[in-house]
């Protein structure tokens, strides 16, 4: 490709704005190189630990399709009308309730930008976990490993997106026991709809290895994980699953998020949800 730079001009520019716009970037996109563009190279080289120049090169080039790419392999993966109306078929619910729940109880997309689940790591979780197997937590825990081994909730040490990554695998990676690995994996919450790892064998799944391996694979595995939670899991007295049936959004909002429910007001927005996609 042409080298670019502040100032250029051609279909070349097209093409890199157009780039630049599907990975984010506020740009204008034309056949002329402006400021706009040439401030968004030089965040896009920072993060991708290129040399700032707002040059785009033969290695600014690389990485930028590399990045489209990465991107189009994540849309693939995300939920559809299709899926949608499929689960609520199989669970015996309005399409409109699927849908308010899918809006209101979902974290939002479940991947993050390049393919991976979003995920976030609860250390307390990994200590109960570790306690679980027979393992002493308090052997693992030195100064490197404060913020992935805790034994109470706080979230002091939640770095988010890819972030949680290296938590997990910092956690994974402190002991070569099978058991470890296990326990960390277990100890995140996973995709769109932030299913806790250790639930994997109530849920169906052989291992927590092929619970998360479907995690990968796409949003309507969150979704299908997220069906299999409702119907299993039970609150005063009836599965989630009766109370979104019966559009009890008190019930079914407390079963899920807990009491905190009120203060987030999750009832009442899934109300509101409903009856925007049923109509009323």
């Amino acid at each position: 490709m042409k080298t670019l730079r502040y100032r250029s001009r051609g279909q070349e520019v097209y093409f890199l704005e157009e780039i630049l716009e599907k990975l984010g970037y506020n740009v204008y996109v034309s056949n002329y190189f402006g400021k706009d563009s040439h401030a968004a190279i030089i965040d896009f080289q920072k993060k991708n630990k290129l040399v700032a120049d707002g040059i785009v090169g033969l290695k600014t080039w690389s990485k930028l399709i590399e990045k489209e790419k990465e991107l189009i392999v994540f849309n693939d993966k995300l939920l559809s009308e299709k899926d949608i109306e499929d689960f609520a078929t199989t669970y015996d619910l309005e399409v409109a309730v699927v849908k308010a729940v899918n809006e209101i109880e979902s974290s939002g997309k479940g991947f993050l930008v390049y393919g991976r689940p979003r995920i976030l790591f609860e250390g307390h979780v990994f200590w109960k976990q570790l306690k679980s197997k027979g393992l002493n937590p308090s052997d693992f825990l030195e100064d490197r490993t404060k913020d992935v081994l805790y034994s109470r909730w706080t979230k002091k040490y939640y770095k988010g997106g890819a972030g949680e990554y290296t938590r997990l695998e910092k956690a994974a990676g402190m002991s070569d026991l099978p058991e470890v690995h296990d326990a960390a994996y277990a100890s995140a919450s996973w995709g769109a709809f932030q299913i806790m790892g250790y639930h994997y064998k109530k849920l169906g799944y052989a291992s927590v290895d092929h619970f998360v391996s479907e995690m990968y694979e796409h949003e309507r595995e969150h979704l299908a994980a997220f069906g299999k939670f409702i119907k299993v899991t039970v609150f005063k007295g009836k599965p989630l699953l009766d109370w979104a049936r019966a559009k009890n959004w008190a019930k079914f909002a407390e079963g899920y998020n807990g009491s905190g429910y009120r203060q987030n007001k999750y009832d009442e927005k899934l109300q509101k949800a409903y009856l925007r996609y049923a109509g009323f």
